[in-house]
């Protein structure tokens, strides 16, 4: 199982987000916090643009890029991409890994268009749930997919990873969905757990479920447990 620090950048800075609720603002330089994860073991980084995701005019791509351009991990960038031209544009900037938006890839359409834009294995899928169904980030109105449909067409046109995020226990710290997740596995990509990681114990039932990688926010920026202890849960 590999651990994906994340790092969910505004204004210049590490910060927690959440929907519906305030920033937690850590006042950590991106770049330090990508640095000491990759010191720590990262072999990977989950990394956020919230002014790209909410159009704040605030330009974070020169932080996005030396993140980048670190030796030693590779950096998986999601914050709402809808379209080929914000996908396109992460992936210029250094990323290995483009995370599309749960809504964009459950629109043939679109999906289509990023799909011929870029390299679909250089993409991730968001799937972002409330109560078992697909839903817009902001939004409690549930999509017409299915989350098993939505993975599917993914892992048919060469998504090599999807990220299962129940929006209902993100940042609680109560640990993540697990059986959610699960009811992923087999349908032809790898799954990534998100969304309520508090404790080591729950590392390890992500990890014993046989799920692909966990990304760890809020408990690794607030010292529930160090990178270093988490890495050693998912061996």
């Amino acid at each position: 199982m590999q651990v994906y620090p994340a790092i969910d950048i505004r204004g210049g800075r590490v910060v927690r987000y959440a929907d519906g609720e305030p920033d937690v603002v850590y006042g950590l330089d991106p770049v330090a916090a990508a640095k000491a994860f990759i010191a720590d073991g990262a072999a990977w980084l989950h990394v956020v643009d919230l002014d790209r995701a909410f159009d704040t005019g605030r330009d974070n791509d020169e932080l996005v890029r030396r993140i980048a351009r670190l030796p030693g991990a590779r950096v998986q960038m999601g914050g709402r991409l809808r379209g080929p031209s914000q996908v396109t544009r992460v992936l210029e900037l250094g990323a290995a890994r483009a995370v599309v938006a749960t809504a964009a890839a459950a629109e043939p359409g679109i999906w289509e268009t990023i799909t011929t834009a870029v390299n679909p294995s250089q993409l991730a899928v968001a799937v972002d749930v409330r109560h078992g169904r697909l839903v817009r980030r902001g939004s409690d109105e549930p999509l017409a997919v299915e989350p098993d449909a939505l993975v599917r067409r993914a892992a048919a046109a060469g998504v090599r990873a999807v990220i299962h995020r129940d929006l209902q226990r993100d940042g609680e710290l109560a640990g993540p969905d697990v059986d959610g997740a699960v009811r992923l596995l087999g349908l032809g990509a790898e799954v990534l757990a998100a969304g309520g990681v508090g404790s080591a114990a729950h590392l390890v039932a992500v990890r014993n479920a046989g799920l692909a990688g966990v990304i760890v926010g809020r408990a690794l920026h607030e010292g529930r447990f160090t990178l270093r202890e988490a890495v050693a849960c998912s061996a």
